[in-house]
């Protein structure tokens, strides 16, 4: 019998131009310190502030996962985040993510999480048990990359020097489907919630 067809979807907030614009430079900056044949860069468009990874669901499931979108997104409010910092998943001695640092110091963006995580729970979903980490991925490193690839990386990230890059408002949640690719991963947005004082 054939498998049922799935959607590899998530749930993200989008970066605005100018933002994805600075995330841009900063790869540039380190791609000079980094040996190219270790990592895998995220398109500049495509990078965004996941807040739930669903991974392949059945299309009959995007529409209790809308309607829980939609209460989450009525009860929030509009709040800003700043973008800042660089630095790697799990260290930088064995990169394997490449971040960029957010901070939001009045707990908004933590609570929006927890309302998601809740909502997709209630919908049938496996909630996410680790600690939110908000960050916004710029690369990763291959699988196949060297020790001394790695170590290199993990030194690039040591010498760039990332400020303030700006801040970004959190006015809407999106329910993205993710097509993987040989040329990467193509996002479509299947749903959009607006977040309205």
């Amino acid at each position: 019998m054939a498998q049922p067809e799935t959607l590899r979807a998530f749930i993200a907030v989008p970066l605005p131009p100018a933002i994805i614009q600075q995330l841009a430079d900063v790869q540039r900056r380190l791609r000079r310190g980094c040996p190219e044949q270790a990592i895998s860069w995220v398109k500049p468009e495509n990078i965004h502030l996941t807040l739930f990874f669903l991974g392949d669901i059945l299309p009959e499931r995007q529409v209790p996962v809308e309607a829980a979108l939609r209460v989450v997104a009525r009860n929030a409010r509009p709040f800003t985040f700043s973008v800042q910092g660089v630095g790697a998943f799990p260290n930088l001695n064995r990169p394997r993510v490449i971040w960029i640092g957010l901070e939001e110091p009045t707990g908004q963006l933590a609570l929006l999480h927890r309302a998601v995580n809740e909502a997709i729970a209630n919908v049938g979903f496996q909630p996410e048990d680790r600690r939110f980490s908000p960050h916004l991925t710029l690369a990763r490193i291959r699988q196949r990359a060297s020790r001394e690839d790695a170590q290199a990386v993990g030194e690039a990230i040591r010498r760039a020097e990332v400020g303030p890059l700006g801040d970004a408002p959190v006015e809407e949640m999106i329910l993205f489907r993710s097509v993987l690719k040989s040329s990467g991963a193509e996002y479509t947005p299947l749903a959009q919630f607006a977040i309205k004082d």
